[in-house]
């Protein structure tokens, strides 16, 4: 929802996880294990079915296990993309609050469930942009970046207190998203939690003499 997607639908073994079409280039559909730490031979099964897909598929599995999860998609053949995210969740009433230093400005634009906030320098130039999408009560933040020139000056801070404030007027309470390595410490000091490793896997995988 966030990034405007089709709507994910399961895979074969109802159950195992979600396929969503996301028709970017080397990512054009992404397969999201659901149990793979609960019942291993699903994650067996999404592996299997992503080594054989026709198009270029992103695994991405949240994990208690990650060395056991590293194990099946090496022994599937597939590549190993990401082994350091994590997926963290919040209360999104309690989370702390920050307003953009001078002088960055917040403009925080709404259309349907989807809220985009973009921070502003002086000269009206975009330093800092992310999204959020709201989802019954969760909340997903998805896309959060900052301009290299910008960083350093409370930004982020400051972006994830508007989009927060902007999921909880839509009646969210609770955040959801996956934290780069980069992004893990920022979103640690405002409060949100590590719940699980995300490794992400691609295949097929097509020799390099092909």
């Amino acid at each position: 929802m966030a990034r405007s997607l089709p709507e994910a639908e399961p895979v074969e073994s109802a159950g195992d996880g979600l396929r969503s079409i996301c028709n970017q280039p080397g990512r054009e559909v992404e397969v999201f294990a659901l149990r793979a730490d609960e019942e291993p031979e699903s994650l067996d099964r999404l592996a299997a079915a992503v080594a054989a897909a026709r198009q270029t598929t992103w695994l991405t599995v949240p994990t208690l296990r990650p060395g056991t999860v590293e194990a099946v998609v090496g022994a599937a053949g597939l590549e190993l993309l990401h082994r350091s995210e994590w997926f963290m969740t919040t209360d999104l009433t309690a989370h702390p609050q920050h307003a953009p230093a001078a002088p960055y400005e917040r403009e925080v634009r709404t259309e349907g469930p989807v809220t985009v906030v973009s921070l502003h320098d002086s000269s009206g130039e975009v330093a800092a942009r992310g999204t959020i999408a709201v989802v019954g009560a969760d909340a997903i933040a998805d896309r959060i970046e900052t301009d290299a020139a910008h960083r350093r000056r409370g930004l982020g801070r400051a972006m994830m207190s508007a989009l927060a404030e902007a999921a909880v007027a839509q009646g969210a309470r609770t955040g959801l998203l996956i934290a780069s390595e980069e992004g893990q410490r920022l979103y640690s000091s405002l409060g949100w939690r590590h719940e699980a490793d995300v490794l992400i896997a691609r295949g097929p995988v097509v020799p390099s003499n092909q």
